[in-house]
């Protein structure tokens, strides 16, 4: 009798910690937000490629699909088309000039894209003005460059694009793995009140990153190394319903695969991170290659109401479909 009595005790006690966990990550009463998901554009509105056999140093400009517009990804024309089609943020990058200063652009060799040879570092910012940022595109194997001519002087600053878009939130890729970016980081974002520094979010690299958490505690940044500790730090205590410090005033791209993974996803993980400060922004793919939700059929695996935030490299597409939706 001892024994069944012990059974049964543990089995009761088994009961009410799977009630507990289920009760606790459960979205079934969490209401929903009435809110639209927060929009993330990839470079602004750019020339799109395909993701085949892709590698981290391929020339994507020699790969782009037939030109729909003449946008070219890191300039404020870009941007603002972005903004218009209803991104809620515009990721671009960032990389050091030879004369110290933060231009934006993407790549490490300028032939990729430019009609510009060597590397940004080489260059001051008014040399770099100089250069067609559409030169190097083509959708057809180099027969023809239709973009050629369509990029002269629009290789801008940080700064520049910060002061176009005064009220407008980034989200800034350090290119590069030099303490020496962070340090210049910092003493630019000192100019800055603190409300424009809460409209920026910085990713890239763990040593430039370092530098400007040394000088801005509260600075949104992210890496992979931030993502895999709060992801993991989380899923060891997330199902109590506390969110570790990792976890906390953070900016975390996630793939959709494994995100419905998390505790209580989604609508109660949902409301925690808001709770907690923390942007979560969904990726298509496993994340290594900006994959994003690019088409309406790429929307469809999404949460009901689902109101966290969605990578896009085509948000002249995206936003509109998610406005359409969001005004039924």
């Amino acid at each position: 009798m001892g024994k069944r009595t012990r059974k049964q005790k543990t089995i009761s006690v088994l009961l009410v910690i799977i009630a507990f966990i289920f009760f606790k990550n459960s979205s079934l009463l969490v209401k929903p937000a009435m809110l639209r998901p927060v929009l993330v554009a990839h470079r602004g509105v750019h020339q799109t490629f395909s993701m085949e056999g892709i590698k981290w140093d391929t020339n994507t400009a020699e790969r782009i699909y037939p030109p729909e517009h003449s946008y070219l990804e890191n300039t404020i024309p870009s941007m603002a088309a972005a903004f218009a089609a209803g991104a809620d943020l515009v990721e671009l990058d960032i990389q050091l000039t030879k004369d110290g200063q933060l231009a934006v652009f993407h790549d490490g060799p300028l032939e990729y894209r430019t009609n510009g040879e060597g590397w940004v570092a080489d260059y001051t910012m008014a040399e770099l003005r100089k250069l067609d940022l559409g030169y190097g595109y083509t959708a057809d194997g180099g027969k023809t460059f239709p973009l050629r001519g369509a990029g002269v002087g629009l290789m801008p600053s940080l700064d520049e694009v910060l002061t176009t878009f005064p009220d407008r939130a980034f989200l800034v890729h350090l290119k590069s793995n030099q303490p020496q970016l962070g340090e210049l980081l910092v003493q630019y974002l000192k100019t800055l009140p603190q409300e424009r520094l809460d409209q920026l979010t910085f990713y890239g690299n763990d040593d430039p990153l370092a530098v400007l958490q040394g000088e801005f505690p509260k600075l949104r940044v992210m890496s992979k190394q931030t993502i895999i500790k709060a992801v993991l730090s989380y899923m060891a205590v997330g199902w109590t319903g506390y969110v570790p410090s990792a976890m906390q005033n953070a900016h975390l791209h996630l793939p959709l695969r494994y995100a419905r993974f998390l505790w209580g996803w989604p609508k109660r993980f949902l409301a925690r991170m808001e709770k907690a400060n923390t942007r979560i922004i969904l990726v298509l793919g496993d994340g290594q290659w900006s994959e994003g939700f690019d088409t309406e059929a790429d929307l469809a695996p999404l949460p009901p109401n689902y109101t966290g935030g969605i990578w896009t490299n085509r948000i002249e597409r995206i936003g509109p479909l998610i406005e359409e939706s969001f005004g039924q």
